[in-house]
């Protein structure tokens, strides 16, 4: 199965980096305030760069290295790819 890293804008402006098998439904359900505790108060947000990845383990290695760029590294990387 595949599995997707995504990277949310919220309403602040801030970024929020997860991992999931479908991104769509997803960000659905970070913005029905069921999603994760980061984005419940900072609603709404948009999905602004989709990665897939073939397996759960590689979804879970890139977030972790997306967690830790910067945050201009984070936005140059949504800038050279749109999401799916």
């Amino acid at each position: 199965m595949k599995s997707f890293v995504y990277i949310l804008e919220c309403a602040d402006g801030s970024l929020y980096t997860g991992y999931t098998t479908d991104p769509k439904r997803r960000e659905s359900v970070h913005n029905s305030g069921k999603g994760a505790k980061y984005t419940r108060s900072r609603l709404p947000v948009r999905l602004v760069y989709v990665e897939e990845c073939e397996a759960k383990s590689q979804a879970l290695s890139r977030e972790y290295e997306i967690k830790h760029l910067t945050r201009e590294q984070k936005l140059s990387l949504i800038n050279k790819k749109e999401p799916q």
